[in-house]
Order: C-alpha cells, then sequence, then structure tokens
C-alpha cells in the first residue's frame, strides 16, 4: 500500500472518529436534556405533595372558599401526571395560577396569615417554586444547546439518521409561568 493508501485511511479513520465524536456529545446533550425534564417533575411532585397541608390550613379560615379550595385540590397533581412537555408546563401554568388565588384568599384572613403553620407551609412553597423556576430555566437552556447542535452542520447529517431531533421548549402563553408567584405575607408584629 502506497503512501495515497495510508492517507485515504487515515482520513477516513479521522472522519469516523468525527462522527463518533458528534454522537456521542448528541447522546450527552440528549441525557442532559431529561435530566432537566426530571428536575421539572421533581419540583411538581415536591409541589402537588405541599398543596393539600396547605389546602388545609386555609380551610380552618376561609370556609366560604371552598370552591377554590376543592379546585386546588383536584388539580393539584395534574402536572405530575401530564405527558410530555407542552401538556406538564400547561398543567403547571393552571396551578401556578391557582396558588395565586389560593394566596389572594389566605390574603384577606389576618388570622391564617399569623398562623405559624400556614407561615411555614407557605416558606416551602415559596422555596419549591423557586427551584421550579430554576429547573425550568435548566431544561430551557439544555434544549437549546441540543436543538442548536441537532441543527448544526456537520452535526445534522449524523442527528437525523441516528433518530436526534428537536426537543420542545417548557413554554407556555403565560409569562407568569417564568417566575415564581408571589406567596410572601408581612409578619405579624411580635
Amino acid at each position: 500500500m502506497g503512501m495515497v493508501g495510508w492517507i485515504v485511511i487515515a482520513a477516513v479513520v479521522l472522519l469516523l472518529l468525527y462522527a463518533v465524536g458528534i454522537y456521542n456529545k448528541l447522546v450527552r446533550l440528549r441525557a442532559l436534556v431529561r435530566e432537566g425534564f426530571s428536575g421539572i417533575t421533581v419540583q411538581l411532585r415536591r409541589r402537588a405533595d405541599l398543596i393539600p397541608n396547605l389546602v388545609e390550613s386555609v380551610k380552618g379560615y376561609a370556609t366560604h372558599e371552598r370552591e377554590t379550595l376543592d379546585q386546588i385540590t383536584a388539580h393539584r397533581a395534574d402536572a405530575t401526571r401530564a405527558v410530555g412537555v407542552a401538556e406538564t408546563a400547561q398543567a403547571d401554568a393552571t396551578m401556578t395560577s391557582m396558588i395565586g388565588r389560593l394566596m389572594a384568599v389566605a390574603e384577606a384572613y389576618p388570622d391564617l396569615k399569623a398562623n405559624q403553620n400556614f407561615l411555614d407551609l407557605q416558606d416551602e412553597l415559596s422555596n419549591i417554586e423557586g427551584e421550579l423556576q430554576s429547573s425550568r430555566r435548566y431544561y430551557n437552556a439544555t434544549v437549546r444547546d441540543l436543538n442548536s447542535t441537532v441543527q448544526s452542520f456537520p452535526p445534522v447529517l449524523i442527528a437525523g439518521p441516528m433518530g436526534f431531533k428537536e426537543e420542545p421548549f417548557y413554554q407556555d402563553d403565560d409569562p407568569a409561568i417564568q417566575s415564581a408567584p408571589k406567596v410572601s405575607f408581612d409578619r405579624p408584629a411580635a
């Protein structure tokens, strides 16, 4: 085999190694997207688990707000049962809106706002909402990285045939989904 043959073999080997590198990068990016979405679902599950305690705290004070409380209870796990990114985002936005209504109800009851159990639950909800907002941003950043790689040349030559596709962003028509709802109240003077 002559010098040209070795050069051709070396070029083919380099191209194969480059293709393997691109494939591995796409696998890593897809895994990060899945990890990001999993982070969102963990926070949604934590929030759904907190809702019954929050509703019970409010029930003792806001008995005539039964419809709002029943709606929140009935829909608390919708986001954790949703299938896919778009359906999860929609259920998440609906629950975020309901939590806002619950906090508005609680605002009308000074005794409730002074209840330590309610304040503790409210702080926990605020922390969960902050984590959820961070999880959404992380997921969308990983989707951006995957999608831009899948669309770029030369990875596009490998992505399509190997089954890699663009992933949807976690978004909703409601701009409030991109920020945590305000769940803090003034603490009573001691």
